[in-house]
Order: structure tokens, then C-alpha cells, then sequence
């Protein structure tokens, strides 16, 4: 049991390694998927659209880095702005969501790139905080485990 545990506590410890030093591989990964899902974002039930859209609406953000990547996209041209960008659903008209002038004025500015690792990088000290307890709670169960592997050695003897 002890060993098990150990080996579980050594692939978690990886894991979290792994992951610190490669955070910057994983930003810059998923600004180009970002970029990606933009330039081929429509209006069917497409889950990387859905995705752009929940991400939009939940940080009342548009774009990667700001509103103004959706004018380089092939949606953009057809429609404009997707409606995911409004601050207002109620006040977005297609008109308004065509013209870049207008939208600036109706659609959220700021992109959401910067908002999606600012929200995880805030939530890191959560996640590492609770990584830690479970992590001390594998060591208590190593060192008991093996406290009670000794014990059970030493009176083997003396039960017979």
C-alpha cells in the first residue's frame, strides 16, 4: 500500500512540475488554438464556436487580444461581430455588429486572452493549496502505512 501511494505522490509531483515549467508553452498554446477558433468560427453547432462564444459572454470579452481580430476573420466579413460580443444583447443590431465604428460602441473592447490567464493564473493559489493538503494527506498514509508494515514485521514473532 505504501508503495502504491508513493508512486501516485511521484506522478502528482511530475505532473505539477511539468506543468510550472512548461506554463509559458501552454499560454502561447492557447492563444493560437484562440486565434485558431476565431478564424474559423461560424454559426453552426461547432464546439470550438460554442467555446469562443461561452468565453466571450462569461468575461465580457471579444477577440485574442482585443475586439479588433474579429475584422480579420472570414465570419466577420459575412456578419460581423458575433453577438457573443455584446454588452447588451437587447442593443446589438446587425447593422451595428457590420459597422467596426458603431460596434466599438456596443461590443466589449478588451480581449480575452489576457482575462482567461489572469483568471487562471488567479486561481493557481486555490488549486496549488488543495494539491498540498492532498499531497500531505498521501505522506501521513505513506508514513502509517509503513509504521504499520513494521509492526505487524516485529509481532509476528510473539503471536505464535
Amino acid at each position: 500500500y505504501a508503495m502504491l501511494l508513493s508512486l501516485i505522490f511521484l506522478i502528482v509531483l511530475v505532473a505539477a512540475i511539468v506543468g510550472f515549467v512548461f506554463r509559458h508553452e501552454i499560454k502561447t498554446s492557447f492563444e493560437s488554438n484562440l486565434d485558431l477558433a476565431l478564424k474559423d468560427y461560424n454559426v453552426t453547432a461547432d464546439r470550438h464556436s460554442e467555446a469562443v462564444d461561452t468565453i466571450q459572454r462569461t468575461l465580457h470579452c471579444c477577440g485574442v487580444q482585443n475586439y479588433s481580430d474579429w475584422e480579420r476573420t472570414e465570419y466577420f466579413s459575412q456578419r460581423g461581430f458575433p453577438r457573443s460580443c455584446c454588452k447588451n444583447q437587447n442593443d446589438c443590431s446587425e447593422e451595428d455588429l457590420k459597422d467596426p465604428n458603431k460596434a466599438k460602441l456596443k461590443v466589449f473592447v478588451d480581449g480575452c486572452f489576457f482575462l482567461v490567464t489572469s483568471t487562471m493564473e488567479s486561481k493557481m493559489s486555490v488549486v496549488a493549496g488543495i494539491s498540498f493538503g492532498i499531497a500531505c494527506f498521501q505522506l501521513i498514509g505513506i508514513i502509517l502505512s509503513c509504521c504499520l508494515s513494521r509492526y505487524i514485521t516485529n509481532n509476528q514473532y510473539e503471536m505464535v
